[in-house]
């Protein structure tokens, strides 16, 4: 059963998804820049982030508030 969340930007997209999208968006540097964390940093790649965003709840948090700022950017569209 899945309730439908109109409230929720995030629901029905991955974390990867949301990582991919920040990356083309971004790039790996502004990235990094932006949410402090080595695996932005320090030779990046999405697996190496779902690794340690899936484990670390407080990046987690990070990369999505960047994500819905990202998406709610008059700047950014689609």
């Amino acid at each position: 059963m899945t309730e439908k969340q109109p409230n929720n930007p995030l629901h029905g997209i991955t974390l990867e998804q949301i990582v991919i999208k920040l990356e083309q968006h971004y790039g790996w540097q502004r990235l990094g820049e932006l949410v402090n964390i080595r695996c932005f940093q320090n030779d990046p790649s999405v697996k190496s982030s779902l690794k340690f965003l899936r484990r670390t709840a407080w990046a987690r948090s990070a990369v999505e508030d960047l994500y819905i700022r990202t998406i709610n950017s008059p700047w950014v569209q689609g």
